[in-house]
């Protein structure tokens, strides 16, 4: 997907608005796999929008038994944290999100002034060595969203958005992040209701 495309805007509130920022689900939202999800936004254009749901750990699956699962040589100042449900779309792909003073090679995409996307080998290698980035999250698989959908699901009350906040991305517990996006927000989930908002 064209990172940084200005041709044709489509959005509601210009071009590659969502780009870096972080996607909250609000109650009501009718597809399950991204009940109470909070998307990191890595792209957006008028060909599309793509993120890392950032919430949703996978059952019985951390950072070092997917390293051992990689054959990689796991050392004892790896990071360890649970692997993540990215999203529906190719749940086999494996996407580190991190902050920006690692850059692994030509592959590292710069999303924002302090976060980065990586999704080759060589990361995890370092990783499992120590040496990788400050701070990261591992996912699999990612959300995708066609030209427009996003943008269609926002008007209907589907999600909102907020500045990303990189103690909530890397440092809050995934049950937490939620919760915390929102109130960032000024939003009190005890006062949400799953039809809030709809006319």
């Amino acid at each position: 997907m064209p990172m940084g495309s200005k041709e044709h805007p489509r959005t509601i509130e210009g071009e590659n608005f969502l780009e870096g920022k972080l996607l909250i689900a609000l109650p009501g939202m009718t597809d399950p796999r991204f009940e109470k999800s909070v998307v990191f936004m890595c792209a957006h254009s008028n060909e599309g929008a793509m993120g890392l749901i950032i919430n949703k750990p996978i059952d019985g699956l951390n950072f070092h038994e997917l390293l051992r699962r990689l054959e990689l040589q796991v050392q004892t100042n790896a990071p360890d944290f649970p692997v993540l449900f990215g999203g529906p779309v190719e749940t086999g792909r494996g996407f580190v999100l991190h902050t920006s003073e690692y850059e692994g090679s030509e592959a590292t995409l710069p999303v924002s002034e302090d976060v980065s996307l990586t999704a080759t080998l060589d990361i995890l290698r370092a990783m499992a060595e120590g040496n990788g980035p400050d701070k990261a999250i591992f996912a699999l698989g990612y959300a995708g969203w066609g030209p427009g959908q996003i943008e269609d699901e926002i008007r209907v009350n589907g999600w909102v958005h907020c500045d990303a906040d990189n103690a909530i991305l890397f440092d809050a517990a995934a049950d937490s992040k939620w919760a915390g996006a929102l109130r960032k927000l000024g939003i009190d989930i005890s006062g949400l209701t799953a039809n809030a908002g709809r006319a």
